[in-house]
């Protein structure tokens, strides 16, 4: 608060202590509100940061489903391929197996 004294030129400033502890208060409290800040902003960057590196393992992986994708179905069609010629080599296999059965059973007698 202040009072005018006597001279005109002259200003008492009377400082009351319940103000001083307000104004103690108020430098801690933007002290607090200053390093809140700064941790939001470092928050911020490391949310960002991860954002990309998300957003790279993302692409990484629909790069290697694709690739796995692809393989497969080449897989599928050489399987397919082959699939029938195992048949045919199984089936000469017993033709092969039942002549050489009845062949022997023959020629034991």
């Amino acid at each position: 608060m202040t009072q005018r004294r006597g001279n005109p030129d002259e200003i008492q400033l009377r400082i009351d202590p319940i103000h001083a502890d307000v104004d103690e208060e108020i430098t801690g409290l933007r002290s607090q509100v200053r390093r809140l800040r700064n941790v939001a902003q470092e928050i911020e960057f490391e949310a960002k940061s991860q954002n990309v590196l998300l957003n790279q393992l993302d692409m990484t992986v629909m790069k290697a489903q694709a690739w796995l994708k692809n393989n497969v179905r080449r897989l599928n069609k050489s399987t397919v391929q082959s699939g029938s010629n195992h048949v045919v080599h199984v089936v000469c296999f017993a033709l092969i197996c039942f002549f050489l059965v009845y062949f022997w059973s023959k020629i034991s007698r």
